[in-house]
């Protein structure tokens, strides 16, 4: 074996710099890959805990918007925001208008179904508290707008059945400002017993707002059953009238009315019955809610906000039959030529039928005691020559005079 001798050349040995270079680079390759790896393991956990349909940033509370498991949400949603945009485009239609809108009877019920609009947008609305997952906060708004909103709708209801009473029988409405304000007054009574319910309940004994019994949200709803008992029965009274043409806004108030009934029955039962029958009482609540505001605001926007907004903006009929018994405008002929030469014809006609009479009389009335200067007897005034009213016409407004008497005197 050779050995290197120490006085044998060297031989070639990398620098010290060039051995921490290369550790430092295998070191940091590892290193990123593991980062790599951690990043798309972390999104594909993250993406397998949310729902399908939903953004990786969306909270928990508010999946069901998003979720396309859950596609109750999605069609709920869908169906209430159309709603929502046509009771905007309803009240839009309605304030550009309402300038010209002239006849007082239209008129004075437009702040009226601005309320009752604004109550079928806030129902829409509310659908999406019931499609989110509740909380304490969502819960009391629940509570709250449900029977406020319902109130105010059924309210305006009932105030458009009493002025479309009024129209049938009497012709005449009350004011804007007593429809508006009876609407709101009895909204008020809603108003006061769901904040009586709140601070009893959830502030007085400190209960979850969340944590209620389904009979206890029916029972606090007792007063809009009042009111829409109270608006079907008096618009079965708008059928009753001598001024039919307002009979079909009684009749919209009355589908509307009905419609609504049938509604409210329907989800009270499958709230408090069904869903426990069908072992269904957690998991259906939300959506028969839901389902129920949807309805109700798509009964109230055909059946009687479109024809209300249709029959205020409709311009009133234009009365093109001249009035022949106006004189204080000059009144002018709209005859043709051959229509003068028929008049013309009448006329003569008629003149000669009464001459006719005037000859005859003479001849057979005979006069008292032989004397001649004495009135003729009663035959004889009886068929005094009479103009017609085509003779006062066409003589220019003057009344033809009579032809003379034997005497030479006029008969009248």
């Amino acid at each position: 074996m050779n050995h290197l001798s120490p006085h044998s050349p060297a031989t070639f040995s990398p620098p010290p710099a060039m051995f921490l270079a290369s550790a430092r680079k295998m070191r940091t390759h590892p290193a990123l890959a593991f980062l790599l790896l951690f990043v798309i393991a972390s999104g594909a956990s993250e993406n397998a805990s949310t729902s399908r349909g939903c953004g990786l940033d969306l909270l928990p509370q508010y999946v069901s918007l998003c979720d396309l498991d859950t596609i109750w949400g999605i069609v709920v949603e869908a169906v209430a925001g159309a709603g929502a945009l046509i009771t905007l485009l309803l009240m839009l239609i309605l304030l550009v208008r309402l300038p010209f809108i002239k006849d007082k009877e239209k008129k004075d019920p437009v702040g009226l179904h601005f309320l009752f609009l604004l109550g079928t947008l806030g129902l829409f609305g509310l659908t999406f508290a019931f499609i989110i997952r509740e909380d304490e906060t969502i819960c009391a708004v629940r509570r709250f707008l449900w029977g406020v909103l319902f109130a105010l709708c059924f309210s305006c209801l009932l105030s458009q059945a009493w002025r479309v009473r009024r129209l049938v029988r009497h012709g005449k409405s009350p004011s804007g400002w007593q429809l508006a304000g009876a609407a709101l007054c009895l909204m008020l009574v809603q108003v006061i017993i769901a904040i009586e319910w709140l601070v009893l309940t959830v502030l007085r004994d400190a209960k979850p707002a969340c944590a209620y019994e389904p009979m206890d949200f029916v029972m606090a709803l007792i007063y809009d059953m009042v009111l829409l008992v109270a608006a079907l029965g008096l618009a079965l009274c708008t059928l009753c009238g001598k001024f039919r043409k307002w009979k079909q806004n009684g009749a919209c108030v009355l589908v509307t009315a009905f419609l609504s009934a049938l509604i409210w029955v329907a989800w009270m039962t499958m709230y408090l019955f069904g869903n426990a029958e069908l072992r269904q009482g957690d998991a259906w609540g939300d959506p028969t809610l839901a389902i129920t505001l949807v309805a109700s605001g798509w009964v109230f926007v055909i059946f009687h906000a479109i024809p209300e907004v249709h029959c205020t903006i409709l311009p009133a009929p234009q009365e093109n039959t001249p009035n022949y018994f106006d004189t204080s405008q000059p009144r002018m002929r709209e005859t043709a030529f051959e229509e003068d030469a028929q008049l013309q014809r009448t006329y003569m006609e008629n003149k000669a039928f009464s001459m006719d009479e005037h000859n005859a009389a003479l001849r057979t009335a005979g006069f008292r005691n032989g004397s001649l200067g004495n009135r003729p007897s009663a035959p004889f005034r009886s068929n005094v020559y009479q103009p017609t009213e085509m003779a006062v016409v066409l003589n220019g407004g003057t009344i033809p005079t009579a032809p003379p008497s034997y005497t030479g005197r006029h008969l009248w």
